[in-house]
């Protein structure tokens, strides 16, 4: 299925109980703004979306009024409108002036990632108070569901405090490997989008010609039992390995490779005996806490290794 194909059928569904709209002239609809107008998918979305809701005479949060609310963790696919009652338990720094916000929100259910983009206009949210998120809509990348505001997303402050539930996971074992897009990577600079780009392409617009460098480790730790994944954000990966993302960009310009800082943070970091601990976000522990671990047979977690 394209990917404007999956957009107009969740076009049809929003719009169902107000137009009799075709899946297949939405579709010839979106690819047109896509392929002759090289408008990015979800800019053509947006534009039909607000075609649509003055061909109903609507106004747009009435076109969209009949979201289910449900929990912060409970959608498991892209592109589902929903209403969340959530409390803002951290933020991050951006790491694009495209994004306005980004962090992680949280209910009964734990904790999701949120990000919300300079051009939806949107008040910001302030850590540790807890808000009603009328009109958000979800975002799936590699496996992983995360939520998007938009700029239809309506925030109203809650006076009574939504409780979050303790989802912080903790992990002691031996860095055995580290996943691809690891090290210096690079992400997508279109509005709405921080996707990491392979080979100069993001998945969803296509040719990225000045990319976002970040800064991560994906981590997979063993402890001779069973095994865990989990990812270093630019700051945690800082910390663990003494590289900044300043010195990554130059140790990549020097080198010519941006897999070279990759291959330097593998040397300093494989092999060690840590302790983790953060959210888990689908497969991944996201680490926010770390340190030495003296739990883990390191021997018997090479041995395991050796076996494989």
């Amino acid at each position: 299925m394209t990917a404007t194909r999956q957009h107009a059928e969740e076009l049809v569904e929003e719009f169902s109980d107000h137009l009799e709209l075709d899946v297949e002239e939405v579709d010839e609809q979106l690819s047109e703004l896509v392929d002759e107008y090289t408008l990015p998918v979800e800019e053509a979305v947006r534009s039909l979306r607000s075609n649509y809701i003055e061909d109903a005479g609507l106004e747009s949060e009435d076109a969209l009024s009949s979201n289910d609310e449900v929990l912060v963790n409970e959608p498991d696919e892209d592109g589902q409108w929903v209403d969340i009652r959530v409390t803002v338990t951290d933020l991050w720094t951006p790491n694009s002036d495209s994004i306005a916000q980004v962090g992680l929100v949280g209910d009964e259910s734990g904790e999701n990632k949120f990000v919300s983009f300079e051009t939806s206009d949107l008040p910001e949210l302030e850590e540790g108070e807890s808000y009603l998120l009328e009109n958000v809509v979800t975002d799936e990348y590699d496996g992983n569901v995360s939520i998007k505001l938009n700029r239809t997303t309506e925030i109203t402050h809650l006076e009574e405090s939504v409780e979050v539930g303790d989802d912080t996971e903790e992990f002691d074992g031996v860095l055995i490997d580290i996943q691809s897009a690891s090290g210096l990577i690079k992400r997508c600079s279109h509005d709405d989008c921080t996707r990491v780009i392979d080979s100069g392409r993001c998945s969803e617009h296509g040719t990225v010609d000045d990319p976002i460098f970040d800064l991560r480790i994906k981590a997979v730790f063993d402890n001779g039992l069973e095994t865990t994944e989990a990812i270093f954000n630019e700051e945690m990966t800082e910390q663990l390995t003494g590289i900044s993302l300043e010195e990554a960009t130059a140790i990549a310009e020097e080198k010519m490779d941006t897999g070279a800082v990759m291959d330097e943070i593998f040397e300093l970091v494989h092999g060690r005996n840590l302790h983790i601990e953060g959210p888990r976000y689908n497969e991944y522990l996201l680490v926010d806490e770390y340190g030495p671990s003296h739990e883990v047979d390191t021997t018997a977690v090479a041995d395991k290794v050796r076996s494989i």
